[in-house]
This record gives C-alpha cells, sequence and structure tokens, in this order.
C-alpha cells in the first residue's frame, strides 16, 4: 500500500512515517508535504492508495485541497482539533485522529480501511459520498458469544476506546466491542444526547451520575455504570468549555 502525509509539522510527520512503518512494513510513503499549493500539485500528478491530512496547514486548511483537485483515495485526517468532524467525513474522509495520537489509533484506522474494502462495491459509492458516514446511528449490531442482537442508542451509557478496540457500555452494564473508531464514531451520534469528552470517552448525557471540578478548567465524572476500577473520566482541558455549553443547551 502506498500513502501520501500531508503535514506541517516536521516532527509529527516523521512520527507517523514511523508508526506506519512499524506497523506494516510493506507500507511506502510516497512523499510528506507540508502545503495546500504542494498537495494539488501533487496529486494533479500522482496517486496514493491512503491519504493522510492535517487540517491546519502551512497556507490554509487542506479542505481548501478538495476544491482543487479531484480526490479519490480515503483520506485519514490528523489534527489537534475536533471541531471539523463532519467536514471531514464530507472529504473522504474515513477516520479523524485527535492529535496526539498513537499506534494504536493509527493501527485502528488502518484496521478500519481494511475493512471498508471489504464493503460491497455497491455501497462504495455512499461511503465516499459521506451518506454512511453522514448518517446518525440509532443503534448498534453487537455480538456476545454465538449471541447477536441490537442496541439502541438511548441504552448506551458511553463508548471507551482502549487500545485498538472501541467498547460499547450500556446503561445495564453490559460491554460489547464494536467495529468503529471513536473518531468515525462521533459525528454520526445525537449532539443532544452524545458528547466526546477526551481522546477515549464518548458519553451519554443520562449516565452523567455526579461532576467535580478540577485544576485548568477540566471536570471530573462520575458515570452510571462506572468504567473499570481506577479509570478516572475527565473532560479533557481543551473540551471544558464546549462540555459546559453541551450541559446547559
Amino acid at each position: 500500500m502506498t500513502a501520501l502525509i500531508i503535514e506541517d509539522e516536521e516532527l509529527a510527520a516523521d512520527t507517523l512515517r514511523s508508526m506506519l512503518l512499524h506497523i506494516n512494513p510493506n507500507i511506502q510513503v510516497l512523499d510528506v508535504l507540508g502545503t495546500v499549493e504542494a498537495a494539488v500539485n501533487w496529486l494533479r500528478r500522482n496517486k496514493a492508495d491512503l491519504l493522510f491530512m492535517d487540517i491546519h496547514l502551512g497556507d490554509g486548511e487542506s479542505f481548501q485541497i478538495f476544491r482543487q483537485v479531484t480526490v479519490e483515495s480515503p483520506v485519514i485526517f490528523t489534527t489537534a482539533y475536533d471541531q471539523y468532524t463532519l467536514k471531514a467525513f464530507k472529504n473522504q474522509g474515513i477516520d479523524y485522529l485527535l492529535k496526539p495520537f498513537d499506534e494504536e489509533d493509527v493501527r485502528a484506522a488502518l484496521a478500519k480501511l481494511n475493512t471498508i474494502r471489504k464493503m460491497p462495491d455497491a455501497l462504495l459509492p455512499l461511503l465516499q459520498s459521506g451518506s454512511i458516514s453522514g448518517n446518525q446511528r440509532n443503534r448498534f449490531m453487537v455480538k456476545s458469544g454465538k449471541l447477536i442482537k441490537t442496541v439502541q442508542a438511548e441504552d448506551v451509557a458511553y463508548f471507551m476506546a482502549e487500545d485498538k478496540y472501541l467498547f460499547l457500555v450500556t446503561r445495564e452494564g453490559h460491554n460489547y466491542i464494536i467495529a468503529e473508531t471513536i473518531g468515525s464514531l462521533e459525528p454520526r451520534l445525537d449532539p443532544a444526547d452524545f458528547f466526546r469528552i477526551n481522546r477515549k470517552f464518548i458519553i451519554n448525557i443520562h449516565a452523567i451520575r455526579e461532576m467535580y471540578k478540577l485544576s485548568r478548567n477540566r471536570v471530573r465524572i462520575l458515570l452510571s455504570p462506572a468504567p473499570a476500577e481506577g479509570l478516572e473520566v475527565v473532560v479533557s482541558e481543551e473540551r471544558a468549555e464546549a462540555f459546559k455549553n453541551w450541559l446547559d443547551q
């Protein structure tokens, strides 16, 4: 598989390249580009199987690339900002990695790409147009042993990312692994009920039992049901203001 990295931070680009080669030595990184202009010029003459694309580049947002050249390859967006998720999935995005991400995040995104490639051809145009990624999820198919069942979104207490897995935890305390990543799932949930508080948790407002103010504007949350013993649930400093607005809507 060939990949193109569009990233204006040299350290971030080098780290991502190293992660890719460690995950799969057969991945060939064709180039690293740091501007919208350079990416447009490259994509007019070349193709890659997969694009890793930071949103904020040296000369503008990477979404400008899609207005200047046709991008047919799937894109994994990498950014320190989480307000662009829906826009990302409308522009060839298959996943959305929040910085600082780690190797397990990249590994999960690549696994999702492999899942997409196995989808029936009839579904691919829907995926590329955003019709699948953009739809709100009202229920989830889960498996427990040989049992297959559906869980309604209203019965989900929270989603928790752990290593390369994403767990769905019901309000009754049942845990299921689902074939999603937290970045791809976030824009498909009802924002009135669900909020992503940090890199690992998306919570349902009805699962909040108690909240405590911490330093640097952060908030510690006690959830019902509680996560594994010793796992603290804290709204990140970057998400604190948006979280307060969400609570107050």
